[in-house]
């Protein structure tokens, strides 16, 4: 009987694993959340590649408008889930006082946002993936040719994103606070992200400032390492510099309840 109850003991799987497949489950009913994370970038990449001009070469560009979307939108999937998917739901757990029940018990609320941006990152991943394999199939769009730099430039975007959700979640004191927050912060990065104009071909001051951005700086660096070329240190820096300093406020001003 002992043998038996101490090898049951062993095998059962840590809090932290416990509370990441629970998230998972939760998460994968959140269908709502995965569409516009997994099927809006996607879906928009399909409208703009079906306008003919946009399949043409640009004389003032020199390459095709859709070979400019394909990194804006795969950027789009980060800032989805960064700043629209991750904080109402956050935020709505201190809401309803789980995070302070959670407090009180083995299992601490930390594993509960590391699972959270674990899921989140691992989407809007997926929907880079999606919109990479759609540019290539459907619109002979190159895939990166400078791969170790666009999965790099990539991931410090994910990142960049992420921290900037847990700062609305730290601000933010209700689901519907984190929402309108995370509005009034979602429209000006899909700006300088290069959604409504390619930051290639913004007029060269706004240009120079929307590069000091986080999504500026990650549509420099991604469209660098897309067209084969080592995306530039000061891209790189931007973003892992808005990333720690996001990070780093978003931790001090936090509450639990």
């Amino acid at each position: 009987m002992t043998t038996v109850a101490t090898t049951s003991a062993v095998r059962r799987p840590s809090p932290r694993i416990a509370v990441l497949r629970a998230e998972a489950r939760l998460y994968l009913r959140e269908f709502g959340t995965l569409f516009w994370v997994l099927g809006f970038p996607p879906l928009l990449l399909v409208i703009l590649g079906s306008i003919p001009s946009f399949r043409r070469v640009d004389d003032g560009l020199g390459v095709r408008l859709i070979d400019l979307y394909v990194p804006v939108l795969v950027m789009v999937g980060q800032i989805v889930v960064g700043l629209q998917a991750m904080p109402p739901i956050i935020t709505g757990y201190r809401e309803r006082g789980i995070l302070r029940r959670m407090s009180v018990t083995p299992v601490r609320p930390s594993a509960l946002l590391s699972a959270q941006m674990g899921l989140h990152g691992a989407t809007g991943l997926l929907s880079a993936l999606i919109c990479l394999t759609i540019g290539r199939l459907a619109f002979h769009v190159q895939l990166p040719r400078q791969l170790a730099g666009y999965l790099l430039a990539l991931l410090l975007t994910a990142a960049a994103a992420l921290a900037l959700g847990a700062l609305v979640s730290a601000r933010a004191k209700t689901a519907r606070l984190a929402t309108a927050f995370g509005m009034a912060v979602f429209f000006p990065s899909l700006f300088s992200a290069g959604l409504w104009l390619p930051v290639q071909s913004m007029p060269h001051t706004l240009r120079q400032i929307v590069v000091l951005l986080p999504f500026g700086a990650a549509s420099r660096a991604l469209d660098q390492a897309a067209a084969g070329q080592w995306p530039a240190w000061s891209h790189l820096g931007v973003l892992a510099g808005w990333t720690v300093v996001v990070s780093m406020t978003a931790a001090r001003w936090f509450r639990w309840e």
